[in-house]
């Protein structure tokens, strides 16, 4: 494939300054690349995109493509993925004096310790330049030890209400390419690939038959992260155009699997409601920026948010490989732990979810919950996605009751949905329903919470969700 540098260099920019790297391991984290070269301001909470002290902003594309300031955890970010990148820390806003935000946190005190401060910051600017200043889409991924949210909350609101006009980082969207290159990163007998399209990929699989595909690196950056495994061979699929896609027709939504989670997000808000639900719990604004929804599905973690939501929604999966385009049911999809039915050399290319309903149907409930210890800063206990369709004398037509957390795999509680098929949706219906669910599956006890406490999950958020229906009608 054609790159635009030797496989030996990767060049970015860097609060500003151009970056030329040569020796530095593709899969070692950004954090600990700024860490080892001076730049301290960004500091090491826990290493696993969970507490938002390491949050750097990179320029990428909005929801129309335009450049935009996007906050993003520098523990998840593979070094190899930095090619014609630009990224800014906290000593790179100040300019000379404080930027804003910086000065509303010294002037309201939003520093207590300082530690945790570097990452709000930035958060702060990603938002300050978007107009999009807010505690549930700015500092929801950043962690204050101290518990002083009080003083930091006061600084996001002056910033929010504070018009900003034309600077120099403002300027730099307006002159910033988004445009990414292929890139090919040879380093320490590690060789990382970022091509831009889909045959390239292709072509490195057929020559590189073990590879790691990457992503948003937001799961397997936890293992770049801790140094837990060697990748000899890293494919990263971030800049394929095919898979960058996201259309809609009149009876379906097809998301490319390379679709950062904050687009789909934005785009398709008000379509899916118990997509919109899981989008919100699903993880902290910076982790959305780079997540995709292939990569969710790619790694087939049992305790993956998306996975529940597409099986509710009886979503499609579009592959290809080198022997061609097929599809697969997303209710065959998953073959066992961290397996899937992907073969040798094949790619997730989209996920297609239908919207319209099949006839007779003339009302659609649908809903998605997940517990976990922190709301969007955790992975879940247990995840559920439920729809519900219902003729016009209220009976079930349709269900589907999908969680993750209670199996090997994400799965739905088939002799539930089968039993449901032509009851009436009533308290007593749900109710019957719930006793068939306390056995329906054999859930492992953890940390997170015990096999009994799963099993009760698995029934009570099915009454929550008619309950939630019943009130709102």
């Amino acid at each position: 494939m054609a790159t635009s540098l030797s496989a030996a260099d990767l060049q970015f920019t860097l609060n500003g300054a151009s970056i030329r790297l040569t020796e530095t391991s593709p899969t070692q984290t950004l954090l600990s690349y700024l860490r080892q070269h001076g730049y301290i301001g960004t500091k090491e909470g826990c290493g696993d995109g969970d507490c938002g002290a390491c949050t750097v902003v990179m320029v990428g594309a909005d929801v129309d493509g335009q450049p935009q300031y996007q906050a993003v955890n520098s523990c998840l970010l593979p070094v190899g993925s930095l090619g014609d990148r630009h990224i800014y820390t906290v000593e790179g806003i100040a300019n000379g004096q404080l930027h804003p935000v910086q000065q509303a946190m010294v002037e309201l005190g939003g520093s207590q310790c300082g530690y945790c401060t570097p990452g709000f910051i930035m958060s702060l600017f990603a938002g300050y330049y978007s107009d999009r200043v807010a505690d549930d889409i700015t500092v929801e991924g950043n962690l204050c030890r101290c518990t002083g949210y009080l003083p930091i909350r006061r600084a996001a609101q002056r910033v929010a209400t504070e018009a900003h006009g034309e600077d120099s980082f403002s300027q730099v969207l307006n002159q910033v390419s988004i445009q990414l290159s292929d890139t090919a990163y040879n380093s320490q007998d590690q060789q990382f690939y970022r091509p831009t399209q889909l045959a390239d990929v292709l072509t490195l699989l057929r020559e590189h038959p073990d590879a790691t595909l990457v992503a948003g690196s937001t799961d397997l950056g936890l293992e770049m992260s801790w140094y837990r495994q060697h990748y000899p061979v890293m494919i990263a699929l971030e800049a394929v155009e095919e898979l960058r896609q996201l259309q809609q027709t009149d009876d379906a939504v097809t998301i490319g699997a390379a679709v950062p989670l904050s687009h789909i997000e934005d785009q398709l808000r008000g379509i899916f409601p118990s997509l919109d639900e899981m989008l919100y719990w699903f993880a902290a604004r910076q982790v959305r920026n780079r997540a995709t929804v292939g990569g969710n599905l790619g790694t087939a973690s049992p305790i993956g948010d998306l996975p529940p939501v597409l099986l509710a929604l009886d979503a499609t999966i579009q592959v290809t490989g080198i022997e061609g385009q097929r599809e697969i049911a997303i209710a065959d999809f998953f073959k066992g732990y961290r397996v899937t039915d992907l073969r040798t050399g094949e790619v997730i290319v989209a996920i297609t979810i239908p919207t319209t309903m099949p006839l007779g149907v003339a009302r659609r409930l649908s809903q998605s919950y997940k517990v976990g210890k922190r709301g969007t800063d955790d992975i879940s206990i247990v995840a559920a996605s439920f729809r519900v369709d219902l003729d016009a004398q209220d009976r079930i037509v349709a269900a589907r009751l999908a969680y993750g957390g209670v199996a090997a795999t994400p799965a739905r509680a088939i002799a539930v949905e089968e039993w449901l098929i032509g009851q009436p949706w009533t308290e007593a219906t749900v109710l019957a329903a719930k006793e068939q669910l306390r056995s329906a599956f054999t859930p492992m006890s953890d940390l997170r919470g015990s096999a009994d406490y799963r099993n009760r999950l698995i029934a009570n958020l099915f009454e929550k969700f008619f309950v939630e229906f019943d009130v709102a009608n």
